[in-house]
């Protein structure tokens, strides 16, 4: 399996747990909804956009797929970005922050290994 195919279906497990059960998806990351109410709503969001990212690039060809991982990529960037000053700020627990940037740094890394590969349009 390439790697544009693998994080996308990642992509899309990732997002339905998140959504089916937002509370344990958000314990995952370690972050403490019960402490913060609006966690399961944020995590929700994560799921719905992971979903449509990763079916929205399984579906498209060419260079429309390509656009999509070159999209995957800046959201995982930012994501990343996100983590790293979260544990900056203090708006999540060290460990946290370090899993969540490390997630989205290797997602990061196999976006890219795909457009290397060139394996972003087929399997």
């Amino acid at each position: 399996m390439n790697p544009v195919t693998g994080l996308s279906l990642g992509r899309i497990a990732i997002g339905v747990a998140s959504l089916a059960n937002p509370t344990m998806a958000a314990q995952q990351m370690m972050l403490d909804p019960r402490s913060n109410p609006q966690v399961p709503y944020v995590t929700r969001l994560f799921g719905t956009r992971e979903i449509a990212l990763g079916a929205a690039t399984l579906l498209a060809t060419g260079k429309a797929r390509r656009t999509l991982v070159l999209l995957g990529i800046l959201v995982d960037a930012a994501d990343a970005a996100t983590g790293y000053l979260a544990v900056k700020d203090g708006s999540a627990p060290v460990k946290a922050g370090q899993g969540m940037t490390a997630v989205a740094s290797g997602a990061v890394v196999a976006g890219l290994l795909g457009l290397r590969t060139g394996k972003t349009v087929t399997d």
